[in-house]
This record gives C-alpha cells, structure tokens and sequence, in this order.
C-alpha cells in the first residue's frame, strides 16, 4: 500500500479492479405465456429465423427500462400478445459469442383478459417484431415445446412452470403492497400530518410506479387517505382509469391504535379479493409490519423466507408483489406462492 493510502482506499481499488474484469453484463427479460386448453397446459414459443430458433420471447432491457417492463413489451412485441405477469420463474445467465454475459429473467404470464382492461389503459402501444426477427408464433402443449426448445437451458424454467401447474399453484393473482413516496418532512409541514404531500422525488417516484402497476396487471387500487399515500397511486389511477378505494385503517393514527385492526382489513382485502383481481394497496412505513405480517402467514416456505424482516421493511415508492393462488388450499386457504419487490 502506497502512503498516503488508506486501507479504505486500497479496499476500493480493489473491488473497483474486480469489478473490471468482470464480463459486461447484457439484462434481458422475456415470459413464459400459458394457458390451459382441454385440461392440457400450452406455452408460446417463438421462432427467430436468424438463428433458427424456438424459443421463449424475451429481449434487452433498454436503458432506463425497468425489468418488469421489458418482460411486457419484448413478449407483445414478438407474439403481438398483450400480457400480465405472474409468479416468477427461474431466470438464465450465460455467455455470448463477444465475451459479455446475458442474464434473462423471466416470469409466467397470462394473456389480458380484456383488450379494455385498466392495466392496458395505463401502457404505451408497443411495436411488432419484424419478420425478419420473429417468423412464427405458436401455442404447443407444455411437453411438445419442452422438445422444441433449441436451447436445453430452456427448459429449466419451463419445468417449474409446470411442476406449479401441477400442483395447482400457478394461477396466481398479484397482491401489490406500497409504500408512499418519499414525502415531505415533518418538520418543513404547517398542515395536519395526513395533508403531508409527496416531494418532487416522490411525485416522480409515484410516476415510476405506473408501468409497473401496469405490468401486474393491478385492476384495484386501495390505499390510505392521508395526501402521501394517495398521491402515490394516483398517477396509476389516473392512466388506467380506475377509482381509488380509501381505507382508513391503513393510516399510521388508526394503526397506532388498533394494528389487530388493520390485520383484519388486510386480511379481508386477502380472502375477498387477492385471489379474483390484481390489486395494489398503498399504506406508511410503521404499517407494514402488520401487512407484511399478514401476507406472512399465508406464505409458503420460499415466499415466507422472501419476505422483508426488518425496518424500513419497504423503501419509500417501492413495491412488494405477494403472487397469491386463486384456488384455496386443503385448508381451504389462499396460498402466497411467490414474493418479489421492485423500485421504480
């Protein structure tokens, strides 16, 4: 170490040396569309006549782009399918031909339900691939396209997609917690705590949400009616053209006083709703202990262990998605199959 240099700036050096020599690295995305037909379940393959392919649709992530989005986009683009996503699957990383890496990340999805749906209202129309880049486009049963993959990587998604079809556990909707934006301090507000607005940073942080709201699918929007909370979800609301339902013991006061309380409105947003439509609900730092709670103990061993378990539990603007089963259990409950969170 030369003097004058810190252990600190020697321990840089080197993780910024790692960091170099590390291949660059290509993020794409790309899902899994099925759908069941006479009790069969059938995926969407594509064929690239550049390379003579079958395989999943997918594509780069653009810059600025969030992961959730490309996956929506590369798939309309090269099957013309609009879809929602659902649970994620098992993602794929290898080395292309000029050195860098590729990492895909993938997700089950379904086609919209409805060409009006609010999740569509809420997206930007998407171009199709040419030709050129896609040729064909085809549904196959989940066992004839497992033969088709050119790639044998392929398939390692594909079999968990149908390993959770078979245990009834792919069909899933979204259960969307947020967090409000960032908003402004106490301290800079004269007004009432719930008239608190969202700073600069969280209005574009609540602008970053929509397409990923969108990407879900969320059809429902409840949240908290303090200004926060609200002005996070209303840019979505806006664009999808959806009413936002005000729940007041989702707020920090009605919380502070009964969190069995708010458990049991959580709950009943769960066993009402969560399995019937994509729904997103918008709550405060000190509540989410007690929705992440509830989420808790409807999870599975994997999603459980996902789950966030220590303050800030969500930062401001993010998102936690909760994939809940639309069939109830043995137990005759509705099952979180899988967890993930995103930023926008």
């Amino acid at each position: 170490m030369s003097p004058g240099t810190t252990v600190a700036d020697a321990a840089r050096a080197a993780r910024t040396a790692r960091e170099a020599k590390r291949p660059q690295l290509v993020e794409a995305a790309g899902a899994l569309v099925w759908r069941v037909r006479q009790g069969r379940l059938q995926v969407a393959l594509v064929h690239r006549p550049r390379y003579r392919d079958w395989s999943w649709p997918k594509g780069k992530v653009e810059p600025e782009e969030h992961v959730t989005v490309a996956a929506i986009r590369e798939v309309e683009e090269e099957t013309g399918l609009p879809i929602v996503l659902g649970r994620p699957l098992p993602g794929l990383e290898y080395a292309l031909s000029d050195g860098r890496h590729k990492r895909v990340h993938y997700w089950a999805a379904q086609v919209a339900g409805r060409p009006e749906g609010p999740a569509l209202h809420a997206r930007p129309p998407f171009a199709h691939a040419e030709a050129s880049e896609i040729d064909r486009v085809a549904w196959m049963d989940a066992t004839v396209a497992r033969r088709k993959l050119t790639r044998r990587a392929d398939t390692e998604p594909l079999d968990t997609l149908v390993k959770a079809h078979q245990r009834g556990r792919l069909d899933t909707r979204a259960f969307v917690v947020v967090r409000h934006g960032r908003a402004r301090s106490r301290a800079a507000h004269d007004g009432a705590e719930q008239t608190r607005p969202l700073t600069p940073v969280g209005r574009r942080q609540a602008e970053g949400l929509v397409p990923l709201l969108s990407a879900f699918g969320v059809a429902e929007l409840v949240s908290s009616p303090w200004a926060r909370c609200r002005g996070t979800v209303e840019p979505y609301a806006t664009a999808a053209g959806l009413p936002v339902t005000e729940l007041a013991p989702l707020t920090e006061h009605a919380h502070r006083d009964d969190p069995a309380g708010t458990a049991a409105a959580v709950e009943a947003l769960i066993t009402e709703r969560a399995g019937v439509v994509d729904l997103a609900l918008c709550t405060h730092r000190p509540v989410l202990p007690t929705v992440v709670g509830v989420i808790a103990d409807r999870a599975r061993g994997k999603a459980r262990a996902a789950l966030p378990t220590a303050d800030p539990w969500l930062r401001p603007g993010e998102m936690l998605v909760a994939h809940v089963a639309t069939a109830p259990d043995q137990q005759g409950r509705l099952r979180v199959q899988a967890v993930e969170r995103h930023l926008p």
